[in-house]
């Protein structure tokens, strides 16, 4: 199977783009996105601490007769549903793109990021996920370098991708160090 076949399994078929004037323009090339299932995965995480909150809620409540802890609980589900209601969007906004000299990765809506991490200066290629992201066959990829604020981690890449993309940037940084 292509590289780019494993890169694009299981994904959004395209990137969104914020409509407004103002937004980071995208650019030319093959943009990658997340796996679907990251958002499957987003939403158990959300919902699961919703159901926590109002159950502590609750039973504050029943074992202490106290109506106050309604209070937090209110902020924070209204919080956690605004959470549920914008994850598919915004998983849809993350996206990177191998370049001849870098690695582009974007995301965001109102708060857009756009980080090109050159290959010469990667220092670490590393793959996590938890147990809910095994269950859907996702992980995550993180990219450090010696500058902290060019570190980038992609979310919700297939398990198959995530390894192909470790191994073709740890192959290409091999080739482009500098300064070294």
């Amino acid at each position: 199977m292509s590289a780019s076949r494993v890169l694009d399994e299981g994904t959004f078929s395209r990137i969104l783009e914020p409509r407004g004037a103002g937004r980071l323009p995208l650019g030319d090339g093959t943009w990658h996105q997340l796996a679907r299932a990251y958002v499957r995965v987003q939403l158990i995480s959300q919902g699961a601490f919703l159901v926590v909150v109002l159950a502590a809620a609750f039973a504050l409540q029943f074992f202490l007769h106290v109506p106050w802890p309604w209070i937090p609980a209110g902020i924070l589900s209204v919080i956690t549903v605004v959470g549920l209601i914008i994850t598919p969007r915004q998983a849809r906004s993350f996206g990177y793109q191998l370049r001849r000299d870098d690695l582009v990765f974007r995301r965001g809506i109102l708060w857009q990021r756009v980080v090109a991490v050159p290959y010469g200066r990667m220092q670490l290629v590393d793959i996590t996920h938890g147990p809910l992201d095994r269950g859907f066959g996702i992980a995550q990829l993180k990219l450090v370098t010696a500058a902290a604020s060019t570190g980038v981690t992609i979310p919700g890449l297939t398990q198959s991708a995530a390894e192909q993309l470790r191994d073709t940037l740890i192959a290409v940084a091999e080739t482009r160090r500098t300064g070294l």
